[in-house]
C-alpha cells in the first residue's frame, strides 16, 4: 500500500477494533446476566462463571465483527468526506480504488477471521460451554454445599445448610421436601456428612426431626432421630455425552456427519443449514465493505445526501444480511434454498464490483433527492432562526 493507502487503513483499522471491543462487551455482559443462576442457584465461583460465559466470545466476535466492519467503514469514510480529505484525493487524480484498497483489505482481513471462527473456534467454545453447563448439573454435591443459601436441587426440593467444617462435615441443615403431592416432609438437624457408599450418595444427618404434614388435612407429626441417611442418589442426573447441536460441531463433523446418531436423523435440515451458513459466513464482511464503499466512497457534500449516503448503506448492509437469514432458514426444510445462502453474499460482491468498475455513482432517485434537499434546507432554516447566545454566555 501507498501512504494513502495505509493512512485509511489504519483508520479504518482503529475503528474497526474500537466497535469490535465495545459492541463485544456490551453483548457479552447481556448473555453473562443469562448465566447468573451458575452463581446463585447453582453455587458455583465466579471464576467457573467468567470461564464458561469467556468460552463464548468467539461466537460473539463472529456475529459482531462483520457489522463492526461495516461501522468502521462507515465512520472512516464519513470522516474522510466531512475532512474534505476525499476531496482533496479527488482533485489529486487519485482513483477510488486506492480508497477502496485499505477498505476492501479490512473487508478481506475480517473475512480470514470469520472463516478460522466459525469452522473451529467458535462452535468449539460453544462445545466447551455445552460440557461445562452439563458437569454443572452433574456436580450436585458441589452445588448444595453452600454455607448460607436456600438452593433448590430438583423442583420441590431446597437444601440449606449454616456452615460447613474443614473435616467435611456439615452443621445446621434444612431439607425441605415438597415433591410428593400428598405430603410435605422437612428435615431438620445438627449436623451432617455427605458419603458416598455402594454407588449411593447419601446425606447422614445426625440428631435431628422430620416435620411431615399431610395436604389434605393439614395434619402434623414429627419424628426424632440420632440418625437419618437421605437419598440424593436419584437426583444425580446421569453422566452420559452431551448431545450437541449443530452450532456446536466444528465444520469438519458437519462435513461427515455421523449418519448412525439419531439426533443428526432427526435435524438433517438443520446441519444442512448451518453447513451452508457456516461456508458463507466469510463472503458478508466483503460483501459488506464494497456495500459500504458503494455508497460512501465519492466525496459529497450535505446538499448531495450524505445522511441519506450513510442511510442507504445501512438499509443495503441490513437488506443483505436479512436476505441471508432468510435463505438459510428455507434451506432447513429446501435443500435448493442453500443456493440462495451463497447467492445473497455473491451477489452483493458482484454488483458492487460491477457498479464500482462501470464507474457509476449511486445516488437517490431524483424525487428523494429533491425530498432530503427541501428537509435539509427546511431544518437549516429553522437553525438559521434561532436566537444566538451573546458572546461569553
Amino acid at each position: 500500500m501507498g501512504l494513502i493507502e495505509r493512512y485509511i487503513f489504519r483508520r479504518a483499522l482503529v475503528a474497526f477494533l474500537a466497535t469490535l471491543t465495545v459492541l463485544t462487551g456490551v453483548v457479552w455482559v447481556t448473555q453473562a446476566l443469562r448465566q447468573l443462576d451458575l452463581v446463585t442457584a447453582k453455587g458455583q465461583a465466579i471464576g467457573a462463571f467468567l470461564a464458561i460465559t469467556g468460552l463464548a466470545l468467539p461466537f460473539l466476535l463472529l456475529l459482531i465483527a462483520p457489522f463492526a466492519v461495516v461501522i468502521a467503514a462507515i465512520v472512516t469514510l464519513a470522516t474522510l468526506n466531512a475532512d474534505s480529505e476525499l476531496v482533496v484525493m479527488q482533485a489529486s487524480g487519485a482513483s477510488r480504488w486506492r480508497t477502496l484498497k485499505p477498505i476492501l483489505a479490512i473487508g478481506i482481513a475480517v473475512g480470514a477471521l470469520a472463516a478460522f471462527l466459525t469452522f473451529w473456534a467458535a462452535p468449539a467454545g460453544l462445545k466447551q460451554v455445552r460440557e461445562a453447563l452439563t458437569q454443572v448439573r452433574i456436580d450436585l454435591v458441589a452445588s448444595i454445599i453452600r454455607p448460607g443459601r436456600f438452593i433448590e436441587i430438583d423442583d420441590g426440593l431446597t437444601f440449606h445448610i449454616r456452615d460447613r467444617g474443614a473435616d467435611g462435615g456439615i452443621s445446621g441443615i434444612v431439607l425441605d421436601d415438597e415433591r410428593d403431592p400428598d405430603r410435605s416432609m422437612t428435615y431438620l438437624a445438627n449436623g451432617g456428612h455427605i458419603v458416598e457408599a455402594l454407588d449411593r450418595t447419601l446425606l447422614v444427618m445426625s440428631n435431628g426431626t422430620i416435620q411431615r404434614r399431610i395436604r389434605k388435612d393439614g395434619s402434623l407429626s414429627i419424628v426424632r432421630f440420632d440418625a437419618y441417611a437421605f437419598d440424593l442418589s436419584n437426583l444425580m442426573p446421569e453422566e452420559s455425552a452431551p448431545v450437541y447441536r449443530p452450532s456446536e460441531r466444528t465444520i469438519f463433523e458437519l462435513v461427515a456427519l455421523d449418519e448412525a446418531d439419531a439426533y443428526v436423523q432427526q435435524n438433517r435440515g438443520r446441519f444442512r443449514a448451518e453447513l451452508h451458513d457456516r461456508l458463507s459466513q466469510p463472503l458478508y464482511p466483503v460483501a459488506f465493505a464494497l456495500l459500504v464503499f458503494l455508497f460512501l466512497g465519492e466525496p459529497r457534500t450535505s446538499r448531495q445526501g450524505r445522511s441519506m449516503a450513510i442511510l442507504g448503506a445501512i438499509a443495503a448492509v441490513v437488506l443483505a444480511r436479512l436476505a441471508g437469514f432468510g435463505a438459510g432458514t428455507l434451506a432447513v426444510r429446501f435443500p435448493v434454498a442453500a443456493v440462495g445462502v451463497y447467492a445473497v453474499p455473491l451477489v452483493a460482491i458482484a454488483g458492487s464490483l460491477a457498479i464500482l468498475l462501470s464507474d457509476r455513482r449511486v445516488a437517490l432517485p431524483a424525487p428523494l433527492a429533491r425530498l432530503a434537499d427541501a428537509c435539509g434546507d427546511l431544518v437549516d432554516g429553522l437553525v438559521r432562526r434561532l436566537p444566538r447566545l451573546p458572546k461569553g454566555a
